[in-house]
């Protein structure tokens, strides 16, 4: 009856406050009413119940070379685990690559990885078996963060760039996922699949990356069904806005994306957008991408969480105020009102 009684009050009378929101894109503000009952931003919990590793729980990750891989690898490492970084440029000799072979670590090993490429995939399967001291019983972890990204209005961007980005993120993720499962249902493990913010909601120029998070959003719930009665836990972390932090855009590369993308461009598209139109656009880009957090530390110690818990979380939101409460009211509250708060 309590129950009932609460739930059946005006919204006008619940405890609370109202809060004034800025739309960072435009500049408007809006007013909402921010009751006390509202959960704390999941980015912001307090993790408990976490296992230490014993030194033999092996994780391998994808996408090491720099960004949240490179210091998830080395965060992991440090914790006790056995972490097989996948690096795209460890025959290359990467930077990244450089610093974790450095640490001459036997818990610690960098292994060549395309996730864009089976041959690869497989032999980095190989690599981890024969690796462990007793394959039978599995490898812990599997974390999918290899990634790219890219940005432009829908036509604005190549079909080509669609499609690259989708192999890496999306198809990379469902690839090297099926070839480590029979190692992780061995083991009863975890997998823990990094997609974004922007795979829960949409944004202007972002449609390739979208498109890829929200196919990893689904890859992973249906994942999670399947592996719940074989013992393998799935997780999703979202990230925020870490651009700053991940070096995926530096205003050199932001502008040669920009001068490609133009100089390829229909001769209809240019005539009908204008020059103005598309630069100021590209301008926006840049000033998303400088306002990003540096401090990736949220990620980090939501993949481990994930990773070591007794009961990991489905969904994790390492992401400042602003856009968590964004993406609860894109997905919570009917279109015409998020419509109304982020495009008119």
């Amino acid at each position: 009856m309590m129950l009932a009684a609460r739930l059946s009050r005006p919204l006008s009378q619940l405890p609370g406050r109202t809060l004034s929101i800025c739309d960072r894109e435009n500049g408007t503000r809006h007013t909402l009413l921010f009751c006390s009952a509202s959960c704390t931003p999941l980015g912001h919990r307090t993790y408990a119940s976490e296992a230490n590793p014993d030194g033999s729980k092996a994780v391998l990750i994808t996408g090491c070379d720099s960004g949240f891989g490179f210091s998830l690898a080395k965060h992991l490492h440090s914790k006790g685990f056995l972490v097989f970084a996948g690096c795209l440029m460890k025959d290359k000799g990467g930077a990244g690559v450089k610093e974790m072979d450095s640490l001459n670590s036997d818990r610690l090993r960098t292994v060549q990885l395309d996730v864009c490429s089976q041959e690869e995939v497989e032999k980095a399967v190989q690599t981890v078996c024969s690796s462990l001291k007793d394959p039978e019983k599995g490898m812990w972890g599997l974390v999918n963060n290899a990634g790219i990204s890219t940005f432009g209005e829908v036509e604005f961007t190549s079909l080509e760039t669609y499609k690259e980005v989708a192999e890496v993120n999306l198809w990379g993720t469902v690839r090297t996922t099926k070839s480590f499962l029979p190692l992780l249902r061995r083991a009863k493990g975890r997998v823990v699949n990094i997609s974004s913010m922007l795979g829960r909601m949409a944004n202007p120029a972002r449609s390739p990356y979208c498109i890829t998070k929200f196919g990893v959003e689904a890859f992973s719930d249906c994942l999670r069904y399947e592996m719940y009665p074989l013992g393998v836990k799935v997780s999703v972390v979202e990230p925020g806005n870490y651009i700053a932090a991940t070096s995926l855009y530096s205003p050199e590369r932001i502008q040669a994306i920009a001068k490609k993308m133009w100089d390829e461009l229909p001769e209809v598209v240019r005539k009908d957008y204008g020059k103005k139109y598309f630069d100021e656009k590209i301008a926006k880009m840049e000033t998303y991408c400088n306002s990003g957090s540096t401090d990736t530390s949220p990620v980090i110690d939501a993949v481990t969480h994930a990773l070591t818990a007794t009961t990991p979380y489905t969904r994790y939101h390492p992401m400042d105020y602003y856009w968590w409460l964004r993406m609860q009211i894109i997905t919570h509250l009917p279109g015409a009102v998020s419509d109304m708060i982020y495009i008119h």
